[in-house]
């Protein structure tokens, strides 16, 4: 049962997913910002890809430049649909995991920083996933545009992955990995587990607030019906 609960049991070099640990990282770096998918753990998932790395599930020289890759594609997709739906965007009502203000905010940021937002962006949760649709709806230069994500990619994507790398060498932390892995895969989750029960406690106060109102208008109509039929009363 110890084994099971270990996630080395699952991702570690003798692991029996340790060959899905790399495609699964790049599919969800690439859905965060390509696919508007804003609730996926970016930074800590690269940094237990460093981590792992340093453990010996993947080679740190591959994962590094294949994250910065992937951030890049990720990013020409968002801005390309930002250019092709992107308006359409503003006016989407908010849902389970979409949010306006994640839209308006990243515009704000984008207004406010220009270029620049496009690094800066990169370490911004939600802020990441829409800068680039923002920047195609603002018809930005694509050379420009390109030159400043794959800065911002490189940074990021090659940054917070070797920072783990090397964090991974600490011999504390080494020793410790699995609980360490643990608690980031808890806190990255946390995000998600949050934005679904305010979804669930939303959607009950609307079913009970839309109950409580029908039973008013049957109230209200059965009042106006005693009064019909009694017109003396």
């Amino acid at each position: 049962m110890r084994d099971i609960v270990d996630p080395m049991f699952w991702i570690g070099p003798q692991g029996l997913f340790a060959s899905a640990v790399l495609p699964t990282i790049l599919v969800i770096v690439f859905v965060e910002t390509g696919l508007l998918f804003p609730l996926l753990p970016g930074e800590s998932l690269l940094f237990t890809g460093g981590l792992l790395a340093a453990h010996g599930t993947l080679n740190i020289w591959v994962l590094a430049p294949s994250v910065a890759v992937v951030a890049v594609l990720g990013d020409q997709t968002g801005y390309f649909i930002g250019r092709r739906i992107g308006p359409a965007l503003f006016k989407k009502e908010d849902s389970r995991f979409f949010k306006q203000h994640y839209v308006t905010d990243s515009h704000a940021f984008f207004e406010k920083y220009g270029p620049a937002a496009i690094i800066l962006a990169r370490f911004m949760p939600f802020i990441r996933t829409f800068t680039p649709v923002v920047a195609g709806v603002s018809y930005m230069r694509y050379p420009v545009y390109l030159a400043f994500d794959i800065v911002g990619g490189v940074l990021w994507g090659g940054g917070v992955t070797v920072a783990g790398y090397f964090l991974g060498n600490i011999p504390f932390v080494h020793q410790n990995l699995e609980k360490i892995i643990l608690v980031i895969l808890f806190v990255s989750l946390l995000p998600a587990l949050i934005a679904a029960t305010r979804g669930y406690l939303t959607r009950r106060r609307s079913a009970k607030g839309g109950k409580g109102s029908g039973d008013d208008e049957v109230a209200s109509g059965l009042g106006t019906d005693v009064v019909d039929r009694h017109p003396g009363v």
